[in-house]
């Protein structure tokens, strides 16, 4: 059961945004009236496969994690999302269709969420948001395209690398079993692999 929602100050989004484009006292009011807070606990979903995805998820604190789990039961890690990142599945949110994926959170998390009809008034009401969640979906997309690019021209290592690059601040706070699956390695292999790393720096 989800829990109900409640409402912590929505500062550090208005923060976030006021580092993209400032925003006036007005849009500001904007954010606060529109985005919700939900907290969700460890290993709760925000989303599951085959429902519809209804909420642009803004992350406060805790991490999320968006995911694929294939007819064998393995599980395909395609993003985490820790403190002022994004999670949505973009084309259930847009299309109002049935999601291929899930999310869930990986620690407790707090979240701003906005449902798709608040985030249609927003851009109404101030076309300074459009700008800006457009520049969002934009760094998304690219961000996805140079992940599929790894996956398939990249080593492991390659690959581990830049999860470390991207994911620093996350690689003491997850399971090596999740950025193994976000990898797309074994445990054991990724163990192994850090290991040569390691020799190679020392």
């Amino acid at each position: 059961m989800q829990e109900k929602p409640i409402q912590p100050s929505t500062e550090p989004l208005i923060n976030y945004f006021n580092s993209l484009i400032p925003l006036n006292n007005e849009e500001s009011q904007l954010v606060r009236e529109l985005f919700k807070s939900r907290l969700y606990r460890k290993k709760q979903y925000v989303l599951q496969e085959n429902d519809i995805c209804n909420q642009f998820n803004f992350v406060v604190r805790g991490c999320l994690r968006m995911y694929k789990v294939d007819e064998k039961g393995n599980t395909h890690i395609i993003q985490f999302a820790s403190e002022n990142w994004w999670m949505v599945d973009i084309g259930s949110f847009h299309q109002k269709k049935s999601s291929d994926l899930s999310i869930d959170a990986l620690e407790d998390t707090m979240v701003l969420q906005i449902s798709y009809e608040n985030l249609i008034k927003l851009y109404t009401s101030a076309p300074k948001f459009d700008r800006i969640f457009r520049v969002l979906i934009e760094n998304s997309f690219v961000t996805l395209q140079n992940r599929l690019l790894q996956n398939i021209s990249s080593t492991a290592e390659e690959r581990y690398l830049s999860f470390m690059e991207t994911y620093s601040h996350l690689s003491n706070r997850l399971p090596q079993t999740q950025i193994a699956s976000f990898l797309g390695i074994t445990p054991e292999f990724l163990s192994k692999l850090k290991s040569k790393i390691i020799k190679t720096k020392s």
